[in-house]
């Protein structure tokens, strides 16, 4: 639920941030699209358009796509949410993971292995939580090249001042949905993505 951070982008002389909305009436860069049913759909209006739209390259292509765009419809509530706390989503998923692994410190790169996105930046995203007081780091007596990192008193109370909000947002996500449902999800998803994380992924 936690993703990666946003990612600037061009449409139409305008940047945006993060993966595109994806309309599949309106945006055919990964869509189904085929060249010759392309440029005849530009003019196609109401059910004609719509009836193309559902018309995919392959199962894995439409799976793709689904992911993609839930991803972009339940992202925008986090959004919302952490911006009022001036966070992004990877930065609260770093206090998380601290908070779990309380009183003791982590090491910067086993940090970086749980989490849920790639963090192109890790030492630019520490520095902003560490210069907030969120979290503490120090250099490993064992090994001085290790730097440690631990979550602060005020990082675990900003937890827990997210924790309802952040909850009603969940639900806001995927409470239409019932708990068995959530649980055959979470089984889909896991399946779909094991193939391709490493050995040693706390996500396997």
């Amino acid at each position: 639920m936690i993703l990666g951070p946003a990612r600037g982008r061009h449409t139409r002389g305008q940047v945006t941030r993060g993966p595109p909305t994806l309309d599949p009436a309106v945006d055919t860069c990964l869509d189904n699209y085929r060249p010759d049913e392309y440029h005849p759909g530009m003019t196609a209006t109401g059910p004609q358009r719509r009836d193309r739209a559902r018309r995919f390259d392959s199962p894995e292509q439409e799976a793709f796509l689904s992911l993609w765009r839930t991803y972009d419809r339940l992202r925008a509530y986090e959004d919302e949410l952490f911006a009022d706390f001036d966070l992004t989503p990877q930065q609260y998923n770093v206090l998380r993971l601290l908070r779990a692994a309380h009183p003791e410190p982590v090491p910067t790169l086993k940090l970086l292995d749980r989490l849920v996105s790639r963090a192109p930046d890790v030492t630019r995203m520490l520095d902003k939580l560490e210069a907030r007081g969120l979290i503490s780091r120090t250099r490993s007596l064992a090994d001085r090249r290790a730097v440690l990192v631990g979550i602060t008193e005020s990082g675990l109370a900003l937890l827990e001042e997210i924790a309802g909000p952040l909850r009603a947002c969940h639900a806001r996500q995927l409470g239409h949905l019932p708990a068995s449902d959530l649980k055959k999800l979470v089984a889909l998803l896991k399946a779909a993505r094991e193939p391709h994380e490493p050995e040693n992924s706390p996500w396997r």
